[in-house]
């Protein structure tokens, strides 16, 4: 039985789950030794610890003989790990050679060898785990969850996506054309999927696999050879998911160069110059909005999907819980310290305060208590650690300093007791008058948050979607008990093209994204030209040709 044959039930489980958009766990996100195995922890750890200090193979690439690679934990940890490099000119040579028997395979073969490689990247989640953490400063559980299940979902929902939209149309037609009196014109007619060619993905220092999957797999399953190019301080998360697609292609009979590998070092990066060979025709980037703006600009010969830096807002104008609503704010602006894409920054007040159940609140009280709910969530140092995590780079430590002197301060950032070692802060929250400040109308990456007045709820509202269409958001919520206000706050931030969340209190936070029902980015506003993931992700990757033949008497 072929990779396709094996892992179809999964395949039609995941086509019916985009379809109906509803709760579905394609690889399980607990970290259970029931699930994944009663040593699975303990493997993983001692998988990720004897990759230290020691250089990685990867067998047949491409290589100039030399490595690079000076990866440093944000816990405190350097991991010594030499990757091969090589020259941009064989690594696209590689890349092309492989594409040949990659693009004749066809869809069946190549989704089936994507599903298996995100079959095997399951089993390798806790060692995943240790990768991610340790390069990106994630805590254990959301490194888990995140660089491993959640990531693998992603990659699969891009596999669902690419196979409907590769077999729209059928392989084989019998064309018949009645001609009246005479014999009909009959013609065979096979249609095939033509891929664009070389794709790059652009891995980003937070979420290497989780937003790196997407494209991965959309390009893989549709024919596309793919040059891997990871963050330069988070390497090997990426290079353990292109080891793992190496061998699976190499199984099947084809060439691993198929996934090639591209590393470089800070202070001498290639993705310029990768991004803008003229064989590269797909370039898929998560990072700053700069340099997606370079690429659009530069990259003109590729296909560019991106996702940028955007103000994700949220809109506090009434609440039937108060403290509810401000442990789920301070639960979203803690969690990971604040680095990830969808997290909060800008919260909206009324300058005059809001209703609750515990009665009215002013503006300084709504801060305060959400100030208050950060120092309950994280009272405990171990909480503390479980949630926040560590600081991906030292520029975003420099940050917090920073933005401390921009306003009046309702709760100051701290380091996180017990992690002496690691490169910590705990979120910093900042009050500020809407009508004369304007330091919170861009992005400050990490665990910095504004509280903003504004004049009343449709101000707030204004200001918000206003951000969101001028600088991109990829998320936004809103606290109301009038239901008009909530209707007004949907059709703005639809059209500035954002997800919205309504009066969350419970189990479930603004920053939480779940594959197979929620859309991840839009399209529609700065924050990046692509979404993750939709039909649009995956249907230009590739084009129909057609070979016409008339029937044989």
């Amino acid at each position: 039985m072929g990779f396709f044959d094996t892992h179809k039930p999964l395949l039609d489980r995941a086509l019916r789950a985009i379809e109906e958009r509803g709760y579905w766990e394609a690889y399980p996100e607990a970290p259970s030794r029931k699930i994944y195995g009663e040593t699975a922890k303990e493997d993983g750890e001692a998988a990720f610890r004897a990759r230290l200090g020691g250089r990685f193979a990867l067998d047949g690439h491409p290589s100039n003989g030399k490595t690079a690679g000076k990866e440093v934990s944000p816990y405190g940890m350097a991991l010594d790990i030499a990757y091969p490099t090589a020259d941009i000119n064989a690594l696209v040579a590689a890349s092309r050679e492989a594409g040949k028997g990659w693009a004749q395979a066809g869809p069946e073969t190549r989704v089936g060898i994507c599903l298996e490689i995100l079959h095997r990247l399951n089993r390798h989640s806790f060692e995943m785990a240790n990768a991610v953490m340790h390069t990106t400063g994630q805590p254990f559980v959301m490194a888990f969850q995140a660089g491993g299940p959640h990531a693998q979902e992603r990659g699969l929902e891009a596999v669902a996506y690419a196979w409907r939209e590769m077999t729209r149309t059928p392989a084989h037609v019998t064309w018949t054309k009645p001609q009246g009196k005479h014999d009909p014109i009959v013609l065979e007619k096979e249609y095939r999927v033509i891929p664009r060619g070389l794709a790059l993905v652009v891995g980003c220092a937070t979420f290497p696999t989780w937003n790196s999957y997407p494209g991965l797999f959309a390009s893989l399953a549709t024919g596309n050879t793919v040059i891997v190019k990871p963050h330069p301080t988070a390497i090997l998360p990426l290079a353990l998911a292109v080891e793992t697609a190496r061998a699976v292609i190499a199984d099947a009979g084809l060439d691993p160069n198929a996934v090639l590998l591209a590393v470089d070092e800070p202070g001498a990066e290639i993705t310029k110059a990768l991004a803008t060979n003229e064989a590269v025709a797909i370039v898929d980037f998560t990072g700053s909005s700069a340099f997606g703006e370079w690429l659009r600009e530069n990259a003109r010969q590729a296909q560019v999907y991106t996702e940028e830096a955007g103000l994700n807002s949220i809109v506090v104008t009434g609440t039937d819980s108060f403290k509810a609503m401000c442990a789920n704010i301070a639960f979203s602006l803690s969690l990971y310290s604040g680095q990830m894409c969808t997290a909060p920054q800008n919260v909206y007040v009324p300058r005059d305060g809001i209703g609750t159940d515990e009665g009215h609140k002013g503006f300084d009280e709504v801060a305060d208590g959400i100030a208050g709910a950060v120092d309950k969530l994280l009272g405990d140092p171990a909480r503390a650690a479980g949630i926040c995590g560590a600081l991906a780079a030292p520029a975003t430590l420099e940050r917090v300093g920073a933005c401390a002197k921009l306003g009046t301060l309702a709760r100051a950032s701290a380091p996180i007791e017990g992690l002496d070692e690691a490169r910590t802060a705990t979120p910093l929250i900042v009050k500020l008058d809407g009508a004369n400040a304007h330091d919170h109308e861009e992005e400050r990456f990490g665990p910095i948050s504004f509280v903003i007045a504004a004049d009343d709820a449709h101000d707030c509202i204004r200001r918000a979607s206003e951000g969101a269409r001028r600088k991109g958001a990829l998320t936004a919520a809103i606290y109301a008990t009038d239901e008009a206000l909530i209707d007004e706050a949907a059709d703005a931030f639809a059209a500035a093209g954002v997800v919205l969340s309504c009066n969350l209190t419970g189990g479930i936070f603004v920053n939480q994204n779940a594959a197979f029902s929620d859309y991840h980015v839009t399209g529609a506003n700065p924050a990046g030209n692509a979404c993750l993931t939709d039909a649009a992700f995956v249907a230009n990757r590739f084009r129909i040709s057609a070979i016409r033949r008339p029937r044989a008497a």
